[in-house]
């Protein structure tokens, strides 16, 4: 891992205190950028900040973070400018998901993972990019932002009806929003994972056996690998990382409205 690829990276990752969340925060800061790391579980984001710190490459900060509230999202762009002088990268990593069938779908359920990923994401793309534009254009690079999809935005799936709603949302948003910040000199890119061991999926697997579309913990990561995968394994935050730091850096500045699949060959089956 190159320690200087980020230097100069000023940068906003959301749900960052687990997950594909802290582990893109630390290999940033590995690459020399800064971090703001937002979450609502602040204890958890601060441990990372404070690990990141004591690693001696990038600097960290933690802020508690709600992603549905426009204050909030606000109030961690406010933050990071003032930590590190200006905001020049976001990454809308939070994310949630509670597996329904199509008629057992609640209005509950639907605005729960909706607002979660993606009113949150399109409320974060406006403040980060008042900001932006606030700042005026760098000089030699455009400033991203980059939005966490998934493979749910690309294939039906039966038992996550509305989180997959929510993921073609993300894709759109990446997609309008680069046409639609062009003029300002951002772009907008994402990137969309399959299957990751995160504390997310692990409570997927619990609620899937809940609602009797898997007979036993495990079976979905079993079944997934056996039936969907071309990479006959599940992935980890690791896996996403290096995907995540190009698109944060300067080799992906003629990028643009782009969601790259991360999903072990999904999409293609």
């Amino acid at each position: 891992m190159d320690p200087n690829r980020l230097n100069g990276k000023n940068i906003l990752i959301t749900g960052a205190a687990r997950g594909m969340g802290s582990a893109n925060a630390e290999a940033f800061a590995a690459q020399g950028a800064n971090v703001c790391l937002g979450d609502l579980d602040l204890d958890e984001a601060q441990k990372v900040a404070d690990q990141i710190n004591a690693a001696g490459n990038g600097k960290a900060i933690a802020v508690k973070m709600d992603v549905t509230k426009r204050e909030d999202n606000a109030s961690a762009v406010a933050a990071t400018v003032e930590a590190f002088g200006s905001i020049n990268v976001a990454v809308f990593n939070a994310g949630l998901n509670k597996p329904r069938f199509f008629m057992d779908i609640d209005e509950d359920n639907w605005d729960m993972i909706m607002n979660v990923n993606t009113k949150a994401m399109w409320l974060g793309m406006q403040e980060v990019a008042k900001q932006m534009i606030a700042q005026g254009p760098m000089e030699d690079h455009p400033y991203k932002l980059i939005n966490v999809g998934s493979i749910a935005s690309r294939k039906p799936l039966v038992d996550v009806t509305v989180y997959c709603t929510s993921k073609y949302g993300c894709l759109a948003l990446t997609e309008c929003g680069a046409l639609g910040l062009a003029e300002h000199n951002i772009t907008v890119n994402g990137y969309a994972p399959g299957v990751v061991v995160t504390p997310l999926w692990e409570q997927l697997d619990k609620d899937l056996v809940e609602i009797g579309f898997k007979e036993r913990a495990g079976q979905a990561y079993d079944d997934i690998v056996e039936n969907n995968l071309v990479i006959k394994r599940v992935s980890y935050p690791k896996d996403v990382v290096g995907t995540a730091s190009f698109l944060c850096s300067d080799d992906s500045d003629y990028m643009t409205g782009q969601m790259i699949s991360i999903d072990g060959g999904w999409v293609t089956k």
